[in-house]
């Protein structure tokens, strides 16, 4: 007797998508099935490049349909096709862009823009097409860490984003010298930002990062309240002072229906590269408990690492130096975690 496609689709639904709660069939990531004889194939269409248990769903579909009478040979094709997940209610200002996730701090100096371009460089590493834009007007940091000097072109009137590491760039540290002072007041500051979303040629993205200042000051108000944001990432330090800043921004995003896709603990610890002792410096955990008192997603914990460090000084980021290095590994798994919990929104 012929193998149906009903038959194929049916031993497929007992394969469930961990993040999603649901099998794939109905989830829809079937496609293309094909029957020849004993010989099935189909497609297994993920919602993102980055979901960490592609492999794992891959083996769990083939063996499922592996088991039903008649079948000799099954291929699976696994391919992704990014959702998209905004707030309502808000103009339509970046069409092409399906995700944009704001990366804040409540504070200074928890290394937010080294967390920012870790997470864009793991997103695109996994064949997302992502964006990151650099929204501190007064002392923008992307250009250094990404090792960007030169200016962006302009073409129909619109800044053509310079794309290194296969992420596309925009920063005001590109249309200014390094040594140029900003003494601009708030309403000046807000259509910097505003120009930097609107009036740059970003095109078809999966994920748009922007990197906030910090605090819960006027560029803040000003993106939650005018872009479609997906949701914000939390990047703290464990010791308490860092963590009441995490409440204010927290309460902030909250507070403007802005959903919280998760905190991430910078310079958890030290790892000795000599002894591989492990040095809290910072105290530790604090970013996870902040996590379970708020209910919203612990991400992760990134170590202090000079590699990081001296790769951000000289612009080429530690998973583009050193792929297989253990922080790459780390920013790869908060990448993947942040990309599953976008795909989960709203299910």
């Amino acid at each position: 007797m012929a193998i149906t496609k009903e038959e194929v689709l049916n031993a497929l639904r007992v394969v469930i998508d961990p993040d999603l709660k649901q099998d794939v069939v109905s989830l829809g990531f079937i496609k293309d099935l094909n029957i020849e004889g004993g010989r099935i194939s189909f497609i297994l269409e993920l919602t993102t490049p980055a979901c960490p248990l592609k492999e794992q769903l891959k083996a769990a579909a083939e063996n499922a349909v592996k088991g039903i009478n008649g079948v000799s040979e099954v291929h699976v094709e696994v391919t992704s096709k990014v959702v998209s997940h905004r707030m309502e209610g808000k103009d339509e200002i970046l069409p092409g862009v399906k995700n944009i996730i704001a990366i804040a701090s409540g504070k200074g100096g928890v290394g937010k823009s080294t967390v920012c371009v870790g997470l864009a460089t793991a997103l695109a590493a996994t064949g997302a097409r992502v964006g990151l834009l650099d929204t501190d007007i007064y002392g923008p940091s992307i250009p250094i860490m990404m090792g960007v000097k030169e200016q962006p072109e302009i073409k129909n009137e619109k800044l053509i984003p310079i794309e290194k590491y296969g992420i596309r760039l925009m920063s005001l540290g590109f249309l200014i010298s390094e040594d140029t002072p900003l003494i601009w007041r708030g309403p000046m500051v807000m259509k910097a930002v505003e120009q930097l979303i609107t009036d740059v040629a970003w095109g078809e993205l999966d994920y748009l990062l922007m990197d906030l200042p910090p605090g819960t000051g006027d560029v803040q108000l000003t993106l939650a309240q005018k872009v479609p944001l997906t949701g914000a990432v939390i990047v703290t330090t464990p010791q308490d002072v860092a963590l009441l800043d995490v409440v204010r921004g927290i309460s902030m995003f909250q507070k403007l229906n802005v959903p919280i896709l998760g905190i991430v603990e910078n310079m958890s610890y030290f790892l000795c590269p000599h002894c591989n002792e492990k040095t809290e410096i910072f105290s530790h955990g604090g970013g996870e408990n902040a996590a379970k008192k708020w209910e919203v997603p612990f991400l992760g914990e990134i170590p202090l690492d000079l590699k990081t460090r001296v790769g951000g000084d000289v612009g080429i980021p530690s998973l583009i130096e050193d792929p297989d290095s253990p922080q790459s590994k780390i920013f790869i798994e908060i990448a993947e975690k942040l990309a599953a919990g976008i795909s989960s929104l709203g299910r």
